[in-house]
């Protein structure tokens, strides 16, 4: 049995005669994307919260949606993603008076993912910075509060609520996050290395595996080529997309001026002894006329022929 497998993060947009579209489109694109998947060898796929439905109405329901996957040889769907990157009056992690409406959320994701084996709910702990600023200890207590009562429902059902930093998000910095794992529940709350948003916020994802690796139970495997010095995070409304000294942020790994070291974070899971799942994400490959099927190609490669040589 292999230590680690890999999974493909949901992000995709492929010809047609309308121009760029998204997979879920229809069925045509749908197996067009997954067939390029499977080519590839990847064996799960991590998907939205909020797409479940869409796959779920194209297939019948969520089960012959995975089962469709299955048929292509993708083992299953390893984790939803679910956030509330913009607060809303009804729905905002750092306000308690809306705990309630977003548990309730939480609990429809759950009950759509029964019997699936789905692993993780991975989750963005708050909203964007300039939404939630000032990041008080006040707010981040308030926020843990709500992801150790979600982390328990959760766990009841056999998944793991994980936590997914943004560099844009509010609990980004390495102080902030340092006291959102003390205030958090480790039986209920988890950690999820994202080795892009992590450098682009000028933390050191290796050392931000190491130091919560116990509790660790994923990780998106992308680049940047940027570290955000300019304080950036904070643009309204999209700090990935607006940005004025950055066109792109998100790389796929073997690119040149990559900055992410990631033989070293691949030797660091090995001398752990972590067992699971890795993911493949390419977030907003098309930028400046890339494309996500080049992209995901070239990180394939890099993931055989480099990383796998150090841990498989």
């Amino acid at each position: 049995m292999p230590n680690v497998k890999w999974s493909y993060m949901d992000h995709w947009l492929m010809d047609s005669p309308r121009g760029l579209v998204e997979p879920n489109l229809g069925r045509r694109y749908m197996e067009r994307y997954i067939k390029q998947l499977a080519a590839l060898g990847f064996q799960g796929f991590d998907t939205f919260g909020f797409r479940l439905n869409h796959y779920g109405n194209m297939f019948g329901s969520i089960k012959r949606f995975q089962q469709f996957l299955q048929d292509y040889g993708i083992e299953k769907i390893v984790s939803i993603f679910h956030d509330y990157a913009y607060s809303t009056n009804s729905r905002a992690p750092h306000i308690r008076s809306t705990h309630d409406a977003i548990f309730n959320d939480c609990v429809q994701r759950i009950r759509a993912c029964e019997g699936l084996g789905v692993e993780n709910l991975i989750v963005m702990p708050t909203s964007t910075y300039w939404q939630v600023e000032p990041v008080t200890d006040d707010k981040i207590k308030i926020v843990a509060d709500l992801w150790n009562r979600v982390g328990k429902m959760t766990i009841e059902h056999g998944i793991k609520t994980t936590c997914h930093h943004e560099f844009w998000c509010a609990i980004r910095s390495d102080e902030e996050i340092d006291k959102f794992y003390r205030w958090t529940d480790p039986a209920y709350v988890f950690y999820f290395c994202d080795t892009a948003q992590h450098k682009i916020a000028g933390n050191d994802p290796v050392r931000l595996y190491l130091k919560y690796r116990d509790r660790c139970s994923g990780f998106h495997f992308k680049d940047t080529h940027d570290v955000d010095i300019k304080g950036e995070y904070r643009l309204p409304p999209d700090a990935e997309m607006l940005a004025h000294s950055v066109e792109r942020w998100f790389w796929e790994m073997g690119t040149s001026g990559g900055l992410v070291d990631f033989p070293l974070l691949m030797k660091a899971i090995k001398e752990s002894s972590y067992r699971g799942w890795l993911t493949v994400e390419h977030d907003k490959a098309s930028i400046g006329g890339g494309n996500y099927a080049e992209s995901t190609c070239m990180a394939k490669w890099y993931v055989d022929n480099v990383l796998s040589k150090i841990y498989s």
